[in-house]
């Protein structure tokens, strides 16, 4: 049925096509397409709009979304998403998100994405019990801004159970970042990360043992990428693409570099 509408190329060649035709979204249907389709409805009934909303399939068989519109940055980030407004503003986003999914059950038959490969030996569980379901990739292209600060979050295929402290450290290994400063945009090179760290935290109103838990759950989480990442590299072209083309440089040099500066950012978290 969609023969005869026009259709906006939005992403081709990475992991997904995915197309803009009038307001919606199209993109594959996947084996875990089902399952986000739940969390965001789940969403949306707790009165979160800053995430797509699911709308079935088309005659194509692709999954149909909400088009979310606004501005999304590419890495190296800009400096208008690297001002500290930026964290602030993240921090409650995520803070909303996972309030409203706090307590959903996933269904029975839930199926969730993953990285390429089979989990490699070495990898460390992040948390002993998962607390709900939240997006778990906040890499700049699945935030969108909108007035130049973030306004909601897209491409939810990693979707998974998770906790709070996981997740956040996800947010800030792109956000603060948790990157050695070689690797980190122009405008952050010389930005005191364990600052960044700590206003995120406040902003999202992390407890006390949350906060005593985020710089091991980032450390871990950070060896974890190195093995998950370089196992995938050796399966999925596009993942060789990306370790080859720094990631295998760029993970190492991050765990090294939260190894040196872990301590100083805990001490700011506790203080």
């Amino acid at each position: 049925m969609d023969a005869d509408e026009n259709e906006e190329l939005l992403a081709d060649g990475g992991m997904t096509r995915v197309v803009r035709i009038g307001d919606t979204v199209r993109r594959p249907v996947r084996p875990y397409t089902a399952t986000v389709h739940a969390y965001l409805r789940h969403l949306h009934q707790q009165g979160v709009d800053v995430v797509p909303e699911p709308r079935g399939y088309d005659g194509q068989g692709r999954e149909v979304l909400s088009y979310v519109p606004g501005d999304v940055p590419v890495e190296p980030l800009p400096e208008w998403a690297t001002q500290e407004e930026v964290l602030v503003v993240l921090a409650r986003l995520l803070r909303r998100v996972h309030d409203a999914a706090d307590g959903w059950a996933p269904p029975a038959d839930a199926v969730w994405g993953s990285i390429p490969g089979a989990p490699p030996p070495g990898v460390v569980p992040l948390f002993e019990v998962p607390e709900l379901v939240a997006h778990s990739d906040y890499c700049p292209g699945n935030v969108v801004f909108r007035n130049g600060l973030p306004a909601a979050l897209v491409d939810f295929d990693l979707a998974r159970p998770t906790t709070r402290v996981a997740d956040c450290a996800n947010a800030l290994y792109w956000w603060a970042p948790l990157l050695h400063p070689v690797d980190r945009a122009p405008a952050l090179t010389t930005s005191d990360a364990a600052a960044r760290v700590r206003m995120f935290a406040d902003a999202y109103r992390l407890d006390a043992q949350q906060r005593a838990d985020l710089v091991p759950v980032a450390r871990r989480r950070i060896r974890n990428a190195v093995l998950v990442m370089r196992a995938a590299a050796q399966v999925d072209p596009v993942f060789r693409r990306w370790w080859e083309e720094g990631v295998k440089d760029r993970l190492p040099r991050a765990e090294a570099w939260l190894a040196e500066e872990g301590d100083r950012i805990q001490s700011l978290l506790l203080d």
